[in-house]
């Protein structure tokens, strides 16, 4: 009787050791894969019909949630827009811009939900559109004209650029750890 007792407690201290374990996976993983911006992103993201967690994906690697955030080719803010994309889709949406607003978070996504929106329109599946978001339109159009890949994507990895296709590579990875940890 005194062993059942025993390792029923042993038992017990494993479950609960095991508990804390998952928690603190769940901790690491909320850290890594924040959802900040939690109310822009997902006014955007019902509005223009995009994945929440795909949008989340992007500013991660965009920006990893620096919303001051400017790349080495002047690309800003979270979804690190180029001005005169923004500019350009800004007037799509009836939005006055100019570069300071840029850096506003909901103006920010804003704009950049509805560019990989269109994007994903324009090229009819998420891999494309990345790329298209990351080298532009103009490159993947060329990409697809000169079967470099495929318009349905299904050869993404064959993308020319080494940090395009490095970065579909990695939105791709976040955005499936995204939907699996936060569904």
């Amino acid at each position: 009787m005194k062993k059942i007792g025993i390792i029923i407690i042993l038992i017990a201290l494993v479950g609960i050791l095991l508990l804390k374990v998952i928690k603190v996976q769940d901790i690491i993983y909320r850290a890594i894969y924040p959802k900040l911006y939690y109310t822009e992103v997902n006014k955007y993201a019902t509005e223009y019909r995009v994945d929440e967690n795909l949008v989340y994906a992007i500013i991660k690697a965009e920006s990893n949630f620096n919303e001051h955030a400017v790349s080495r080719s002047n690309a800003v803010g979270l979804m690190q827009l180029m001005y005169d994309t923004a500019t350009d889709i800004a007037k799509i949406v009836n939005i006055e811009l100019d570069e300071e607003k840029l850096l506003d978070p909901d103006i920010n996504i804003n704009l950049g939900t509805k560019y990989i929106s269109m994007l994903i329109t324009k090229y009819g599946n998420i891999e494309v559109a990345l790329a298209a978001y990351n080298a532009g339109s103009g490159n993947v159009d060329n990409w697809i004209a000169n079967g470099t890949i495929n318009a349905d994507g299904s050869n993404i990895e064959n993308i020319p650029f080494n940090e395009t296709n490095n970065y579909v590579r990695k939105i791709l990875r976040d955005y499936k750890i995204y939907s699996d940890f936060w569904g």
